[in-house]
């Protein structure tokens, strides 16, 4: 064989480990210059609800640790699947999450017959957020002493009580329909877009009843604004320790506790995934976090990512039976 033919082989292969050599090395580059521009936070409802309050708290942290800020975004509607479309088609580059929560992760693969997306497969859990106590409150105007008064009179007057939400699919909506299913009640579903404009018809007297997250509501509970006859919790919580849980309202095992967790489009590389997580485990210890959490009765989260994907998992068990036997449909 010629020379030319070995100088060839030798300058193939050559390119072959260089290009390969690169192709390691491009990555492993970007990665650890992860953040090098601000990163945005979807929130899937408008301002003022948990879910906003949960995702602000939490991301005023971050942008303090990170080099970059990370930038809050409300895209409400469509109870949260347009928002979550966006996400799932964002580069997989750290630079683009999520809030994730029991609607859009547990709930909407059930209700919706097509999202244009996989839920499972076009997102990657980074760490729970928080875990909040539901609360079920009425109007004070409202003769409703407990949660007993309130079932009372809705089996006496079916359909005649209005509760909000935030909207189709989210956390309020959720527990007011598998309180329904637990109580046997009927009562009808106005959905709004975001817990702010539902809270204003409810203060205004315009709605009877509601369910949302400690963080939206402890503070009308406390100026009398609001009445609060029931929590969601397991246990009675220490900042409303007068009022009973609903499985010692008489309805055994009910339990509804709101829950937020960030995510990233899939793809995105494991080490951006596992530094978003530590990150997010350091903001949620930090004072002003925890006392904050702690003053609402929330869990703080920031465990690993396998974690936050068994408890997507287990809730998902949990809400389809749920919304296969209330019948829960997009309204």
């Amino acid at each position: 064989m010629n020379r030319n033919y070995f100088d060839n082989r030798r300058l193939t292969l050559k390119a072959f480990l260089a290009s390969t050599l690169a192709s390691f090395l491009k990555p492993a580059v970007s990665q650890a210059n992860w953040p090098n521009r601000p990163i945005r936070f979807i929130v899937p409802f408008v301002p003022g609800g948990t879910s906003d309050i949960v995702a602000r708290t939490v991301a005023q942290e971050l942008s303090r640790q990170l080099p970059y800020p990370v930038v809050i975004e409300n895209k409400a509607g469509g109870g949260g699947v347009p928002a979550m479309q966006e996400v799932s088609k964002a580069v997989p580059d750290g630079h683009t999450m999520i809030l994730g929560h029991v609607g859009s992760l547990a709930v909407n693969p059930f209700i919706f017959n097509n999202t244009g997306y996989d839920v499972n497969r076009d997102f990657a859990p980074v760490t729970l957020l928080a875990k909040v106590p539901s609360l079920f409150v009425v109007h004070p105007d409202l003769p409703f002493e407990s949660l007993k008064d309130l079932v009372a009179y809705a089996k006496r007057y079916p359909g005649k009580l209005n509760y909000g939400s935030a909207g189709n699919a989210s956390a309020g909506h959720l527990a007011m329909e598998y309180l329904k299913l637990a109580t046997g009640i009927e009562m009808t579903h106005i959905p709004y877009k975001g817990t702010g404009p539902a809270l204003t018809d409810l203060l205004a007297g315009r709605l009877q009843a509601f369910s949302a997250g400690t963080p939206a509501l402890l503070q009308h509970i406390r100026s009398g604004k609001l009445r609060a006859i029931a929590t969601g919790t397991p246990a009675r919580i220490s900042s409303l320790p007068n009022v009973p849980t609903v499985s010692e309202s008489g309805y055994k095992g009910f339990e509804s506790v709101q829950w937020y967790g960030l995510l990233v489009p899939a793809q995105t590389p494991e080490n951006i995934i596992k530094r978003l997580q530590e990150e997010s485990f350091k903001a949620l210890r930090t004072p002003n976090v925890a006392e904050r959490f702690a003053s609402e009765d929330a869990l703080i989260g920031g465990g690993p990512a396998a974690e936050f994907a068994a408890l997507i998992t287990q809730q998902q068990r949990v809400w389809k039976d749920v919304v296969i036997k209330a019948n829960i449909r997009v309204d």
